[in-house]
């Protein structure tokens, strides 16, 4: 079966280049893909899948029956949506839409996921099974997947795989990891309060702004003291907001951040060390403190069996020297996690970098380019991961 889909990949090149230019262009940001949509749901149904549209609310769903007797359902899942940012790529296909972009390599992944659906759609004979594709919206919101799943995409389902584009990997070359793959991300918010004064005179305030200068400080050391070193902990302040004039010492400070992790029990414990810290720096200041700690997307965990299946597929279509089982997880997250809580499945890396370029730009960055021969490598390796699922 490999050949025949190594065939019919070689013969649909053309045809996935131009589509991936063209959601390239056409940039839609998360929860706004109603274009991408169309255009995902009018291939899928050209190659004679059973299309469901507004899934997840702007998702689509397509099924592709296979003529064996085998049951169990593998899904697919790829991802649609762009980011808030302003090209700079300089490309003949930049997007059309100003300050929206590609930048993490979705449009790779919707053109994998259709250019999956359209080799598998004629080799049905060969499938035992059915293969359920999610085009998912709002990844990069993080919300997405659980749309998707309360819309009942994950029912019944077996096994789902998933891909995600990778500048430092080389192009044509495929990354896999056992087990964790992706951190946990968490939303934090502190709010400090004190007592506003004359600039002049800051001992007859509590200055909010100094304080939640300690916090930071002091979350930021105990992390590398309280903290186990082999259970990484990121934790990043990205917004700070308060004070109204610069004679006027602060009475209230907002501070938003994120918070990374690898380990659920470290997990489930972070809430209760920061308000922990943040209440004795607050005390020992006379300030008063409200800690909203809103727990986001769980790591993604790689089940073992599914990633052998795809080290297994990448390296029989393309050799193990263009095979890496990566060493690291990366603290970046993933809502393909959220399928994880009704199936076990596995997330593997496009190496999209370019070999002869000093610089491949990361994701999420104005000049983010891929590496376009990549796309047949990440097809074939799903596709033939997907053919292989019913011996498993």
């Amino acid at each position: 079966m490999l050949t025949d889909i190594k065939d019919l990949a070689t013969k649909l090149a053309p045809r996935l280049i131009e589509i991936r230019r063209h959601l390239h262009s056409h940039p839609e940001l998360s929860g706004q893909e109603y274009q991408t949509a169309a255009f995902v749901a009018g291939v899928l149904s050209s190659s004679g899948l059973h299309v469901q549209e507004g899934v997840g609310k702007t998702g689509v769903v397509g099924e592709l029956h296979g003529t064996g007797e085998n049951h169990r359902i593998l899904a697919i899942r790829t991802d649609m949506d762009a980011l808030p940012i302003q090209e700079r790529t300089g490309l003949d296909f930049t997007s059309r839409a100003s300050g929206i972009m590609h930048a993490c390599g979705h449009d790779v992944h919707t053109t994998v996921g259709l250019g999956t659906a359209m080799i598998l759609s004629q080799l049905t004979e060969q499938l035992p099974g059915k293969v359920r594709f999610l085009f998912q919206p709002a990844e990069e919101i993080a919300q997405g997947a659980s749309w998707m799943v309360q819309d009942g995409a994950m029912s019944d389902v077996a096994a789902i795989l998933g891909i995600h584009v990778f500048p430092s990997i080389p192009g044509g070359s495929v990354g896999l990891r056992y087990g964790a793959l992706t951190a946990a991300a968490d939303d934090l918010e502190i709010i400090i309060i004190g007592e506003s004064g004359h600039g002049a005179r800051p001992h007859e305030a509590v200055d909010a702004i100094w304080i939640a200068s300690q916090v930071i400080t002091t979350l930021q050391q105990a992390i590398s003291r309280t903290q186990n070193p082999l259970r990484p902990v990121v934790l990043s302040i990205g917004q700070i907001n308060g004070g109204r004039a610069p004679n006027v010492i602060a009475d209230k400070v907002e501070l938003k951040g994120t918070v990374r992790s690898l380990h659920p029990e470290t997990r489930a414990n972070l809430p209760a060390w920061i308000e922990n810290i943040v209440a004795n720096v607050c005390d020992s200041y006379g300030a008063k403190y409200q800690v909203n700690y809103r727990q986001g997307v769980p790591s993604v965990q790689n089940d073992y069996v599914l990633t052998q299946l795809l080290q297994s597929a990448a390296e029989e279509a393309w050799g193990c020297e263009r095979v890496q089982v990566l060493p690291e997880p990366s603290l970046g997250a993933e809502d393909f996690s959220v399928y994880l809580d009704y199936a076990p499945g596995s997330m593997f890396r496009l190496g999209v970098g370019f070999k002869e370029k000093a610089i491949n730009y990361p994701l999420h960055h104005p000049l983010f380019e891929v590496d376009e021969n990549a796309i047949i490598t990440g097809v074939v390796t799903m596709a033939y991961a997907a053919s292989k699922f019913w011996s498993m």
